[in-house]
Parts: structure tokens; C-alpha cells; sequence
């Protein structure tokens, strides 16, 4: 699995993130926020597809509603007559989820990327990594081996001097934040020092964009289909998820999950107004009132 992130790594994402901090004047957080826009512009298609399989499920509510019926309580007639109506529809009954899948596996992806930034945004090679990470002291208990040669390299430890240059040309400033370091969470706010208290605005950050998600989510989601399952109690699902992975992993990663989310909740309300459920059923009354509309004339006409 790692070699597969690796790859992806190397060959796409890590070429796309240097490009954005070309643009950003060396901007960690800035190319991390132009990365992820144009990651979810780019999976746009796969949510238009999801879309259209909720419309596709949607229609067939009706019909799957006379299958239990006629079926009452015999589950494996059910089952069997549903996925015949399925293929015959030609509908896929996971389709929905593989939008879901795709950010979760970039998330993976990305959690590589900003775990190993000597690796993929400068040019060192791995054995004048290798070789800076064996210069720490209690490798062994270090979590985030990379992150923690940059922390000695710009605290100013001459033994990391090449690896100073390297990431000079790198800002991973944002707003006072050093997007390297990982939040730790204590309930002994004696033993959080102000830098590490300070640094827990990006998991809260992380919190309020998924919380902002799903609260846009909930409120479209009541506007255009009243009729489906709330989703109320899943509210807090993945809010309560963000918090917990930005507090288990460099803050980087967590603003990166921050601007998903809030990117995310934007474009998936215009992917629903453009395509889904209630877009669907007015477009359908527009046909039914034009060929109506269309009959009426042909009869006036004799025809």
C-alpha cells in the first residue's frame, strides 16, 4: 500500500502541490488550500455520478416499496427481486459511495505527502535523508521522522545545514502556525506550553469546516428531498472524526482536511442544485408539461 501512495505521490500529487508553491511564492498552506480546490473540481464528474444514482434509487423507491409488499417478511425473495430490478435498470446500488472511497483514499495519500516533505517537495536525495534522520536523537521514538529533521534543521542545529537550505525556499508558516509540528491534545492545560495550545486551532479549524459541512448538508438536504432519511443523528460523525485525526496527526494534514471540507460542502451544494434530486423532477415536469403542451396543439391541429 505504501508503494502505491508512493507512486501516486511522486508521479502526481507532489509535482501538482510544487506547482501551486511556485504560484504562492513558497506557500505551504497557501499551495495546500490551491491543491485541494482543484482536487475537488476534479472529482466533481464522480459526484455528479453519485447524484445521479441517489436520483436512480430515488425513482425506484416506488417499485421496491411494492416488492416488500408482496414479499412481507421473506427477506431472500426480497433481496433477490430487488437486485433483478437493480440490473435491469441498469443501476449500481454502491454507486453513491465511490466518491466517499476516492477522498478517503486521497486522504491517505496526502497524510505521505506532508508526512514526508523532504522526500517529495525538495530535491535531497534518500540517503541525505536516511542520513538526516539518523542524526536525531531516540529515532526509534520519533513518530514523524521528516517533520522532525525540519524542526532541528530551522531551530538552527548546524548538523542539518543542507537540510536548511533545502526547505528555505519553503514557507510552512500559516497565520504563526508551523503546519510541521502535531497538535497534542492534553486535558492538563498545565502541561500545554502557549505554541502547542496555539497550534490546536487547526484541529478546531477542522472540526468547524466539517461541522459547516454537514450542517449545509442536513439544511439542502431537507430543502430538496423532505421525504428522505434525516441524517441529523450522522451529523456529528464527521466533525467528531476531523477532530480526532487532526489531533493524531501533523497539522498540516488537518488543514488540509479543514479545506476539504469547506471546499467540499460548496461544491457538493452546487453539484445538488445542478444535478440532483430536485433539479431531476423539474426537468421531468418541463417534458411532461411540453409534451403535453405539444398534444394539445397536435389535436387542435386535426392531427
Amino acid at each position: 500500500m505504501n508503494a502505491i501512495f508512493g507512486f501516486l505521490n511522486t508521479w502526481l500529487f507532489a509535482p501538482v502541490l510544487r506547482f501551486f508553491m511556485e504560484l504562492t511564492n513558497g506557500s505551504y498552506a497557501w499551495s495546500i488550500f490551491l491543491f485541494t480546490l482543484a482536487i475537488n473540481i476534479i472529482l466533481i464528474p464522480l459526484s455528479v455520478k453519485s447524484q445521479k444514482a441517489s436520483i436512480s434509487q430515488l425513482k425506484m423507491k416506488p417499485k421496491l416499496d411494492e416488492l416488500k409488499k408482496k414479499y412481507g417478511d421473506d427477506k431472500q425473495k426480497y433481496n433477490e427481486a430487488m437486485q433483478k430490478l437493480y440490473q435491469e435498470g441498469n443501476i449500481s446500488m454502491g454507486g453513491g459511495c465511490l466518491p466517499m472511497i476516492v477522498r478517503l483514499f486521497l486522504v491517505m495519500s496526502v497524510f505521505y505527502l506532508v508526512t514526508s516533505p523532504l522526500t517529495y517537495l525538495t530535491s535531497l536525495s534518500a540517503a541525505e535523508i536516511e542520513t538526516a534522520i539518523a542524526a536525531l536523537d531516540d529515532t526509534a521514538k520519533i513518530s514523524y521522522k521528516q517533520l522532525a529533521v525540519i524542526g532541528q534543521a530551522t531551530s538552527g542545529n548546524a548538523a542539518f545545514a543542507n537540510i536548511k537550505e533545502a526547505i528555505s525556499v519553503i514557507d510552512f508558516d500559516f497565520f504563526g502556525l508551523d503546519l510541521t509540528l502535531k497538535p497534542e491534545f492534553s486535558l492538563n492545560f498545565a502541561k500545554v506550553t502557549g505554541a502547542q495550545l496555539k497550534l490546536w486551532i487547526i484541529p478546531f479549524l477542522s472540526f468547524a469546516a466539517a461541522m459547516f459541512s454537514s450542517v449545509l448538508s442536513l439544511a439542502h438536504q431537507k430543502r430538496t428531498n423532505p421525504d428522505a432519511p434525516s441524517m441529523a443523528g450522522m451529523m456529528l460523525t464527521m466533525p467528531i472524526m476531523s477532530l480526532v485525526i487532526s489531533f493524531s496527526a501533523p497539522a498540516g494534514l488537518g488543514f488540509y482536511w479543514a479545506c476539504s471540507s469547506f471546499i467540499g460542502a460548496f461544491i457538493q451544494i452546487f453539484v445538488q442544485e445542478c444535478f440532483g434530486p430536485r433539479k431531476a423532477i423539474a426537468d421531468e415536469q418541463a417534458k411532461l408539461i411540453s409534451k403535453k403542451a405539444a398534444e394539445e396543439k397536435n389535436f387542435l391541429n386535426g392531427k
